[in-house]
């Protein structure tokens, strides 16, 4: 069978090597391309006679997928397949699955270095003390007693909820799949909006979570509170977030995904917003969730060619 490694993954690629011939041995002629390339032409060519393809977060669209007759499986060393063109893979009996539960200590770490940083102003101590400043102006909150508001109750969510319990945080939580975790209270969404100090985003890209933050419910938010999306960009109304932060309807954000796959443009919208932390889509970027990604890459396509496939979209 003929695999290919479509761009690096983060790992030395002799230890990818490694892992590949002890989980799939001889079972797989295996091809590692040591460059990221999105363009469409050179995705073809690289693709062209694969059977199995493993690629990140970049496009994968219909285009490159129809010029790849042998193509049987897409193996996406991410969460997210919003990137992929599934329903034409379920067209063409294309098997897509995906690497879910590599990044949860990761994104979930970052989360909390998003309320923390907002809470205590971290950023902006750190400007005032180089300026010669003071803490006068930049005295910030505990994160203890606070109520800690969790949208999407996925194995992330979850996560962020048990780290939010340890802090002393009152949680809450809102899931459109019904849930109960201890020590959890779920509400509605309007309810979690208007409670919460603090609100973090963890739910996929789809058509119902498309917008899912817009104008209406900023305005819902509390003054005071604080808005962190480490899901996918396009879940929040970046236009609205702006306005929000700008008129103060919120007090601060944190984002690590916007509406493109960085470099994002120095112009984006949100980069002249007062109380803004931004991030180039770092939150699943850890060496371990590499290496935990890595391994389940290799699982997947081996379950896949035994005929017990697993993590199938």
């Amino acid at each position: 069978m003929k695999l290919k490694f479509l761009e690096p993954l983060g790992i030395p690629q002799e230890q990818l090597k490694e892992m590949v011939d002890r989980t799939l041995g001889d079972r797989v002629d295996a091809v590692y391309y040591d460059t990221r390339e999105e363009d469409e032409a050179t995705l073809i060519e690289r693709s062209r006679d694969a059977d199995c393809v493993v690629l990140s977060n970049f496009k994968y669209g219909r285009e490159v997928i129809s010029q790849c007759p042998n193509l049987k499986m897409i193996c996406v060393a991410f969460t997210g397949v919003d990137h992929v063109d599934v329903d034409y893979c379920r067209e063409r009996g294309i098997t897509v699955c995906n690497c879910a539960g590599y990044s949860t200590v990761a994104v979930a770490d970052l989360v909390f270095a998003f309320a923390i940083d907002l809470a205590r102003n971290v950023i902006a101590c750190d400007r005032a003390v180089r300026e010669g400043g003071t803490k006068n102006g930049l005295v910030g909150y505990e994160l203890e007693g606070k109520k800690f508001g969790v949208i999407g109750a996925g194995a992330i969510g979850r996560r962020v909820m048990g780290i939010a319990q340890a802090f002393g945080c009152q949680v809450y939580a809102f899931s459109r799949t019904k849930k109960e975790i201890e020590g959890v209270n779920f509400v509605s969404l309007d309810e979690l909006l208007g409670t919460c100090d603090i609100v973090s985003l963890h739910v996929p890209l789809n058509d119902a979570t498309r917008g899912m933050i817009g104008e209406k419910e900023l305005a819902k938010m509390k003054k005071e509170a604080f808005l962190i999306n480490t899901a996918r960009g396009p879940v929040v109304d970046s236009g609205a977030l702006a306005e929000a932060l700008k008129n103060g309807v919120i007090a601060g954000a944190a984002t690590d995904v916007f509406e493109m796959e960085p470099p994002v443009p120095a112009d984006h919208v949100l980069f002249d917003c007062p109380n803004l932390i931004a991030t180039p889509h770092v939150a699943f970027a850890s060496a371990q969730a590499f290496e935990k990604r890595a391994v389940i890459v290799c699982d997947n396509i081996e379950k896949w060619m035994d005929g017990t496939p697993q993590n199938v979209i």
